[in-house]
């Protein structure tokens, strides 16, 4: 059962950035907290489009934040174990001046960023000042890690992405899998074009973007479709982020969410491999990812040998769906959190974990399941060995 009083803080911009499509797999993440956790949720509501935004943001890119963002202003009256502002940008920051007192209120405090790259921390330097104000910063981004860690001088934790595991998982219904390719979100023209071939010739069910929309109507709408979409695809495209836009990123590489939503989905992932430690660790089963260099030409070899070896495919399924329900569900991030700071999880959180152990118990073939969380892990700003979920190794939870 609940506390009778929340715990958690949680700072949401979802009245703020609403459906925009990266931040719904945030929103997802805080839905999921909020049921597994004491939480009371924050929103407020900001105008972007106002010229006080606008002016307070252009500010804050040159000067230290000073300006308000505009639009709702919220005191908080209770107080709290914990603050966790997730933020899609380190722009984000510039909706706490809408929250008054919420540093006093709160004996600790955490921010998420989901997209932080090296390269811009020039750019953000004002709004990396802000984050001082955290005691810890956890980030999906390994690589940024460290060097934001040595920057600022606040601890700073890796904690991947992650799904709703449950929503994405395709048993106990396993619908047919009637696309056969789906490719989401960013993607290699070469490959498109090759995939636009094999449709036209041999009839292939390609889904892919046709419009350049950045908004959804309703984002735990678009969250249940794109789960949908992506247990009933066969093959699923994915890339590391930003891999079309090196200006942006330099030479760092990172893990993006579609490798969690294809695996999750049991999906077949096609797409460059990241070179990057962390996914080593985190994707360390056989055939997680099927190699397909970005800008490669050749997808259809790779499919029609894949065809040809049902059985594999199915190996390749089970085991990807099997593995993320044990392993990078939102609960394990959320966990990773928590140890992040000390913090002892709620009942609802273990059971959640039960109920996923449960489901990747029942899958025919989870006895094959590759490494025990334990073997993957990352490292916090102080250089220490973690399990992806954050745990010390040797002195993790029992895992699911």
């Amino acid at each position: 059962m609940p506390s009778e009083k929340p715990r958690v803080l949680l700072f949401s911009q979802r009245n703020i950035f609403k459906g925009v499509l990266f931040r719904c797999a945030l929103y997802e993440f805080e839905d999921i907290i909020s049921q597994i956790d004491s939480v009371d949720l924050l929103a407020p509501r900001v105008d972007v489009s106002s010229r006080q935004y606008k002016l307070a943001r252009r500010l804050a890119y040159r000067a230290p934040m000073v300006l308000s963002a505009g639009g709702e202003r919220v005191g908080i009256k209770s107080d709290y174990d914990l603050f966790v502002a997730v933020c899609g940008f380190p722009t984000d920051l510039l909706m706490l001046k809408n929250i008054g007192n919420w540093r006093d209120r709160c004996k600790t405090a955490v921010c998420l960023i989901d997209e932080l790259w090296i390269k811009q921390f020039g750019t953000y330097r004002h709004f990396l000042d802000a984050l001082k104000h955290f005691d810890v910063i956890v980030l999906y981004y390994s690589q940024t890690v460290k060097p934001l860690s040595e920057r600022i001088e606040r601890k700073c934790v890796f904690v991947p992405p992650g799904v709703d595991a449950i929503r994405f998982s395709p048993h106990p219904e396993t619908p047919q899998r009637g696309i056969d390719v789906c490719s989401i979100g960013r993607r290699s023209e070469v490959t498109h074009q090759s995939l636009l071939k094999m449709a036209d010739k041999e009839g292939i069910f390609y889904l892919h973007d046709t419009l350049s929309a950045s908004q959804a109507i309703d984002a735990s709408e678009h969250r249940a479709l794109t789960a949908n979409i992506a247990k009933r695809s066969r093959y699923f495209i994915v890339n590391p982020g930003l891999i079309d836009q090196p200006e942006r990123r330099g030479n760092q590489i990172e893990i993006g969410n579609r490798y969690f939503e294809g695996a999750a989905a049991g999906a077949i992932l096609l797409g460059e491999r990241p070179d990057n430690d962390a996914f080593s660790r985190l994707f360390d089963w056989p055939d997680a990812l099927i190699h397909l260099p970005y800008n490669s030409s050749n997808v259809d070899e790779i499919i029609h040998q894949l065809d040809g070896e049902p059985a594999r495919q199915e190996a390749i399924r089970q085991r990807n769906v099997v593995n993320v329900l044990r392993r990078h569900d939102w609960v394990y991030r959320w966990e990773s959190v928590l140890q992040s700071i000390d913090l002892k999880p709620l009942p609802q959180l273990l059971q959640r974990k039960e109920h996923l152990k449960h489901l990747a118990d029942a899958i025919p073939g989870s006895d094959f399941v590759a490494p025990s969380v334990t073997q993957s892990h990352s490292t916090d700003s102080g250089g220490q060995q973690l399990t992806e979920n954050g745990t010390e190794r040797g002195h993790s939870l029992s895992q699911c």
